[in-house]
C-alpha cells in the first residue's frame, strides 16, 4: 500500500516529528490538531469555543488538501483538558458534518500541547 505524506500551509506546522496527515491507499489518518493559527504560529485563541473553532478549521485544511471533507471523516478522538468543555466542543463539532457523524470517543487527559483544552485527530477514507 503506497504511503503519501499531506502537507499545506492553511493548517499549523507539526510542533514534533510527526506528519500533519497520511494517506495510505484511501484512508487518511490526520494527527490530532489543536489551536494553532496557522498564520501567527501561535494559539490565538482565549475561549473553549474558539479553540474549537480553531482546530475544525485546521482539521478542514488538511482534509481538503487531501481532497476529501468531512463527510468522508469515518472516525475521531477528541481529548479534553477537562470534561466542563464538553458540551461547547460537541456543539461547534458538530457544525462542520452534514451527513452521518462519524464514531468518536472523547477523553479528557491531564494536559495537552501548548497548554490548550482541544485536539481532534481524524481518520477519513474516499
Amino acid at each position: 500500500m503506497e504511503k503519501k505524506i499531506i502537507y499545506t500551509n492553511e493548517a499549523p506546522e507539526p510542533i514534533g516529528p510527526y506528519s500533519q496527515a497520511v494517506q495510505a491507499g484511501s484512508f487518511l489518518f490526520i494527527s490530532g490538531q489543536v489551536a494553532i493559527n496557522p498564520a501567527t504560529g501561535n494559539v490565538d485563541a482565549k475561549e473553549i469555543n474558539e479553540e474549537t473553532f480553531q482546530v475544525m478549521k485546521n482539521l478542514t485544511a488538511i482534509l481538503h488538501e487531501a481532497q476529501m471533507d468531512f463527510n468522508n471523516v469515518i472516525k475521531t478522538t477528541i481529548f479534553l483538558s477537562d470534561m466542563s468543555h464538553f458540551a461547547t466542543v460537541n456543539e461547534i463539532y458538530a457544525g462542520f458534518f452534514t451527513g452521518d457523524y462519524p464514531a468518536r470517543e472523547t477523553v479528557a487527559v491531564k494536559g495537552l500541547p501548548k497548554n490548550v483544552n482541544v485536539e481532534i485527530g481524524m481518520i477519513a477514507s474516499r
